[in-house]
């Protein structure tokens, strides 16, 4: 089987070339499940990190939560997974780009594993016979079954799932049933919270207007850790002041004293002919016509100067 991964990747060598997230993806699952000997010192065992609900919440075992996708059960199973992430993240990653698309893998991991732990503990919770609470599970296929929800909303096409031909937005509720039937042992909630959390990826993308939920999460803890934080910066009586400008970068109004850069939007003081910031020469009308004092007009290396003194 590992022959045959081995050819896959070869062939799709071209199409991997700039694709360094899927091609990490598939190095860093397949030396997991290899376990070289350099490597023992550092890499649990699969029965250290297997997911399973209840040493999950019993014990606070995160390890397990995070790491149990990039483990597998034989051969066979490694290779159906990374032939099917070769095909998805090459198609991804070059649609959205290596940064969106490493941060919508981080995403749908969290959010597959989450949504699984989740469904576990409702069926727990209204007694559901079959112990799913204590069953034991690995592999990337939850995040794989997010993917193909995500590939197949891009999609308004037809595709074939094991030779049924049905449309794209649906291939992978398709797949759900059809891997359940010939493989009744696999995990069925880790395949429908991998569906589940790339319906609520693609939700949360659309109520941010296209941007991606997990960088948006950043960008709110960013704001609200930025207020306490400027407060103590300001409080600091050694801080460094600024020589000219406001610095409202972003702001929507400016100060009559200052001047918006269009290559950056700092607002440098009405004094300077050119940017403080990036050195862009001052083009906007409200520029005075009589001429300004020779002092005022820096040199790159006074420029440069400047910049180093006011950003550290």
């Amino acid at each position: 089987m590992l022959p045959l991964l081995a050819y896959q990747v070869v062939t799709q060598y071209n199409r991997l070339q700039g694709k360094p997230i899927t091609v990490g993806l598939l190095a860093t699952n397949t030396l997991i499940h290899l376990r070289p000997g350099f490597l023992r010192s550092v890499i649990p065992s699969i029965d250290d990190v297997w997911f399973n609900a209840y040493l999950i919440l019993k014990y606070k075992d995160f390890k397990r939560f995070f790491l149990s996708p990039f483990y597998h059960v034989g051969d066979s199973h490694l290779v159906y997974n990374m032939i099917s992430l070769l095909w998805k993240g090459i198609q991804l990653e070059s649609s959205m780009g290596s940064t969106k698309f490493a941060s919508m893998v981080g995403a749908l991991l969290v959010m597959s594993q989450g949504i699984t732990l989740l469904l576990v503990k409702l069926l727990l919770f209204f007694n559901y016979e079959r112990p799913y609470y204590h069953e034991y599970s690995v592999g990337f296929s939850g995040v794989l079954f997010a993917m193909k929800v995500v590939l197949g909303s891009q999609s308004e096409s037809y595709t074939y799932v094991h030779g049924v031909r049905v449309p794209s937005s649906h291939a992978a509720w398709l797949e759900l049933i059809l891997i359940q039937i010939v493989s009744p042992g696999v995990s069925f909630l880790g395949h429908l919270g991998g569906i589940l959390a790339g319906i609520l990826f693609l939700r949360l993308k659309g109520m941010n207007s296209g941007s991606d939920p997990l960088a948006v999460l950043f960008r709110s803890v960013g704001r609200i850790l930025s207020r306490p934080l400027g407060f103590f910066c300001r409080l600091n009586p050694f801080r460094h002041h600024r020589i000219f400008g406001g610095g409202t970068v972003g702001r929507r109004q400016t100060s009559v004293d200052t001047w918006r850069c269009r290559a950056c939007t700092f607002d440098n003081s009405c004094l300077l002919p050119r940017c403080e910031m990036c050195g862009t020469d001052r083009q906007d009308r409200a520029m005075p016509s009589r001429r300004l004092s020779h002092r005022f007009d820096l040199t790159p290396e006074e420029l440069r100067r400047r910049r180093l003194e006011r950003f550290g």
